[in-house]
């Protein structure tokens, strides 16, 4: 997917909105900018990501307060997110959506900050599958999350909604899965109020993530555990009005501990 016509021709309206008679050696008209932008995409296309980025540096700075400034940034910050300038990248953004808040672009910018912050090689495409995503840190995730519901409540027609309605999705459910493995390893350990309220964040966060099935399970022991009898018994009662086919409830011929236990 090429970027570039994903974004939309704010470019082509600058074009047209430029005046015919500049001087052509002021570095400020319109053939010099297309010039340079011409320069730049060439540089994004070979992947010269470094170099590319001083060309649109020098175009912002250039045709300020015009539509190609505006174009400028988002190609910017694409060229950081890219070149591994995560930071850079999410400034960038930043800045375009607190000078351009009401621009076309703004939905793309929204988009591509949940892109920077959301790692796709642990993520959608799963190229490292041999690691869990729900052991990492989570900020990110929680970031990009943020970014992608913030795109679909302000521009539920946007043309990047509906990708972003997908990595909503994959992002609660490790969002919640990340709950349930800290909370697993707290009881494991023996920290059963802590594993009670890190499975509780998984339920109340993400209630229709499939983690919440787990995440009930530990609750119910932790509580047990901790001599809770009321608190286990509400568990156990969502657990099975939630999930009647669990395999946390199929545990009944056991002898040496309570049905609902596992561990």
């Amino acid at each position: 997917m090429h970027h570039i016509g994903r974004i939309g021709s704010l470019l082509a309206l600058a074009v047209l909105a430029a005046c015919s008679n500049t001087p052509k050696d002021d570095p400020n008209s319109q053939a010099s900018l297309d010039k340079l932008y011409a320069e730049a995409k060439d540089e994004l296309s070979t992947g010269a990501y470094e170099r590319a980025i001083k060309l649109l540096e020098r175009i912002e700075g250039r045709a300020a307060g015009t539509l190609m400034a505006q174009q400028a940034m988002l190609e910017m910050a694409w060229a950081q997110h890219r070149s591994g300038e995560k930071a850079q990248a999410l400034a960038t953004l930043d800045r375009f959506l607190k000078l351009h808040p009401s621009s076309a672009g703004a939905d793309y910018a929204l988009y591509l900050k949940g892109l920077v912050n959301f790692n796709e090689d642990l993520g959608l495409f799963g190229r490292l599958a041999n690691q869990d995503v729900s052991e990492r840190d989570q900020q990110a995730s929680r970031d990009a999350l943020q970014s992608f519901r913030e795109l679909i409540e302000k521009y539920p027609s946007s043309r990047y909604a509906a990708d972003a309605r997908t990595r909503i999705d994959f992002i609660t459910n490790t969002l919640a899965q990340h709950e349930v493995h800290v909370a697993r390893y707290y009881f494991v350990r023996g920290a059963y109020v802590a594993a009670a309220s890190r499975a509780q964040t998984a339920v109340t966060e993400y209630q229709y993530a499939p983690a919440v099935e787990e995440a009930l399970s530990i609750q119910a022991q932790s509580y047990d555990r901790l001599q809770l009898p009321q608190l286990r018994d509400d568990a156990l009662r969502v657990l099975r009005k939630n999930f009647p086919q669990s395999k946390y409830l199929a545990d009944g011929g056991r002898q040496d501990k309570p049905w609902w236990r596992l561990w």
